[in-house]
């Protein structure tokens, strides 16, 4: 396998709809141009879902419109339903993502329906993006543990991913959501899912709540998967998951990648210089005490 590690950057996504810290359009318009200048690829913009269910989503069709887009950069939404995927369209997304759950605890949960029901509406979302000629990307959440279910059984992903790839997603991002998996789980994970599905297909989506992000981003390189998601700052996590908080920071990411012999492309002092930009409004006014 090839040294370059595609990244895809979701912190104005799924970073930012974790954060306490509400932000205008105009600010998050800013953090993505930030992040466009840095050489990333791939950039998730906002989500088109109930701004009642994700109050910092509210605005996705603002950003993007506002966003100053970059010639081989291809800006995504996330979208739950064909309301979304219609939103997104009219607002220029250059790709989409879905999402589906592991366990049936979680996707009740998130998407206040079951895995089989989740899986009709993505069968409908990909008949209409494909015609569109919108690629679609699919996150499967809880690969390992679920806080409501506990363990995930391997094989079970497995079949999920095929039906995934089989329905339409050109790429299926495998999602520790709450940040238990170990590196010995990834790689029983990856033992099921690689017999099934091409890596070139897959990707990680790792989130560092114990401190285990980077050491499943190694497991997983040693399958051969070569695509990561990752968020400035570590900003975010999954507002429906007791403990999810924690992303995998990107420059972290990038920094592990670039020692390890690996290529992304980005430029780390302009990474750094968007990472400061984030913080400068997030943690310092999270940080902030009422009076």
């Amino acid at each position: 396998m090839g040294k370059y590690i595609k990244i895809i950057e979701v912190g104005p996504r799924d970073g930012l709809q974790n954060e306490p810290i509400e932000t205008t359009a105009s600010w998050k318009v800013e953090l993505i141009d930030h992040l466009s200048t840095t050489g990333m690829k791939h950039i998730e913009v906002g989500s088109f879902v109930s701004p009642k269910r994700v109050p910092q989503m509210a605005g996705s069709a603002k950003v993007f419109k506002g966003i100053k887009r970059k010639h081989g950069t291809s800006y995504a939404a996330l979208v739950p339903n064909l309301k979304g995927l219609h939103l997104a369209l009219e607002a220029g997304a250059s790709e989409v993502a879905v999402f589906i759950s592991a366990t049936e605890g979680f996707s009740r949960s998130n998407l206040n329906c079951t895995i089989a029901e989740s899986l009709e509406k993505v069968t409908e979302i990909i008949a209409i993006a494909d015609h569109a000629k919108c690629p679609v990307r699919g996150y499967i959440s809880c690969i390992t543990h679920c806080p409501f279910d506990g363990q995930v059984n391997p094989l079970h992903v497995s079949s999920l991913c095929e039906r995934l790839l089989d329905t339409g997603c050109y790429e299926i991002s495998l999602g520790d959501t709450i940040g238990k998996a170990s590196a010995n789980d990834i790689s029983a994970l990856l033992d099921a899912v690689c017999t099934k599905i091409p890596v070139e297909n897959l990707a990680g989506h790792f989130h560092d709540t114990n401190n285990n992000a980077l050491a499943n981003v190694a497991a997983s390189l040693a399958y051969g998967i070569r695509s990561f998601d990752a968020s400035i700052a570590g900003l975010g996590g999954c507002p429906f998951a007791p403990g999810a908080p924690g992303n995998l920071d990107t420059g972290k990411l990038v920094g592990f990648l670039e020692r390890e012999g690996f290529e992304t492309g980005i430029n780390e002092q302009l990474l750094a210089k968007a990472e400061a930009f984030a913080n400068k409004t997030i943690r310092q006014e999270s940080l902030q005490t009422p009076e």
